[in-house]
């Protein structure tokens, strides 16, 4: 058995774009030769995933996150390439593909576990788990034409995750579920992942990409620009979206790095992403505890302040002065801007340096974290970004106490006898 369970290798896909259907006419039937441009929904794609991992595809709508998944399951063939899949597939690509809408839910099950293989007694067997997952009551025996999104995917996840497949891809479809039904949804994935299943997720939502993967695929306009651990691809990604992204071999980070970037007395990372047009510069950050002392370690439930000194070179009508708190594992857990908090919504001339402070109370769980800084703004509608630095500041939580989750809500208890009902 291979150790890869998808190999995508050099997958191209084209399209043909016909600026008149006339021309889309005369080139399927032969009539003349029609006008039309290629485009590259995929470009020369590159992928090995591993038999156990769960893998992220992210990148901007138009990127082809959609496409390769299609092609690994089969829905489309490449213009090249190849692609080899070692296991048992089920997917959730799109909201309720491959459901008949003048069939009932039970019906669907039926119709869906057919194509996958699966012979009436198996999907019997199976039956009850879908239902009691899908959790969508007696609308099993309607038509699910009658159906509302939220049940529509309810009902097409619990088939995707209990036929057992080895490998198991979604597309985007949990962003329709309710907030209960996602949590129910995520649990079932590190089940799959205890379990040793391959997950290929696909997602705008970065939080679920750096806590669920173990390795992320950037897509841009059909190419594959990396590949890495979570955090790495959602800094780059990041910088495609306002349009600065850096090839490779720029300087970048990785946990490795962070490890032996940051100093213990000075709680910096020269290794830090930094990037930006240039009208404004960070040029000193540091944090200050309740004392008024520099220091990178804090005690939790302590006041604090993030300092940063700002020059512009350029006047700007509104910067927007930022800052984030991530997990080492890349996750955003906080963060705050002046735009938000309405405190700072005034003009800045060139040359001018402006002094920021951020002081809020150390409510995070003992820990390391990583702090990233920027100064952003708008030129009209247009989002600008002037100066970033990703993870660039070390900051060390100490506490006696850690409750569940990121933060301590800082509960008050009480605890009393409660009065018994009087007897008539």
């Amino acid at each position: 058995m291979s150790e890869n369970a998808i190999q995508v290798k050099d997958v191209v896909k084209v399209y043909k774009l016909y600026d008149k259907m006339r021309d889309r006419v005369k080139d399927a039937f032969g009539f003349g030769k029609g006008t039309f441009k290629l485009h590259y929904a995929l470009n020369g794609v590159n992928m090995d995933i591993r038999r156990g991992e769960t893998v992220g595809i992210i990148g901007t709508n138009g990127s082809g996150k959609s496409t390769i998944l299609k092609i690994i399951t089969g829905v489309l063939h490449p213009t090249s390439g190849e692609v080899i899949v070692d296991g048992r597939i089920s997917a959730l690509l799109e909201l309720g593909a491959g459901f008949n809408p003048e069939y009932s839910g039970v019906e669907n099950v039926y119709l869906n576990g057919t194509m996958m293989g699966f012979s009436e007694k198996e999907i019997d067997e199976r039956l009850p788990s879908i239902l009691e997952f899908a959790d969508i009551g007696d609308y099993v025996y309607q038509p699910v034409k009658t159906y509302s999104s939220g049940m529509f995917v309810r009902l097409a996840f619990a088939v995707a995750i209990n036929i057992d497949p080895e490998i198991l891809i979604v597309d985007e479809a949990l962003s329709v579920g309710d907030v209960f039904f996602q949590a129910k949804c995520y649990h079932k994935f590190e089940e799959f992942k205890e379990m040793g299943k391959t997950i290929v997720f696909v997602s705008h939502d970065l939080n679920s990409i750096a806590k669920y993967c173990d390795r992320v695929f950037l897509l841009n306009k059909g190419t594959l620009l990396g590949v890495g651990s979570p955090k790495e691809m959602i800094d780059a990604y990041k910088q495609v979206l306002v349009g600065q992204y850096k090839a490779a071999g720029s300087k970048g980070t990785t946990e490795q790095a962070l490890e032996e970037a940051f100093s213990e007395a000075e709680g910096t990372n020269p290794y830090a992403l930094e990037y930006g047009d240039g009208r404004a510069r960070i040029e000193e950050y540091y944090l200050v505890d309740e004392h008024g002392t520099r220091t990178n370690t804090l005690l939790k439930g302590a006041e604090f302040t993030l300092c940063m000194k700002v020059r512009f070179t350029e006047a700007l009508a509104a910067p927007i002065f930022a800052f984030t708190v991530k997990n080492v594992q890349g996750t955003e857990i906080t963060g705050t801007n002046t735009m938000l908090e309405k405190a700072f919504l005034e003009g800045v001339s060139a040359g001018q340096v402006k002094e920021v402070r951020f002081t809020q109370k150390a409510d995070l769980q003992g820990g390391e974290y990583l702090l990233s800084l920027g100064v952003t703004g708008f030129d009209g509608d247009v989002f600008q970004v002037y100066h970033r630095l990703y993870d660039v500041i070390n900051m060390t939580i100490v506490s006696d106490k850690n409750t569940v989750g990121f933060y301590d809500m800082n509960s008050k208890i009480t605890v009393a006898d409660a009065e018994m009902p009087k007897k008539a």
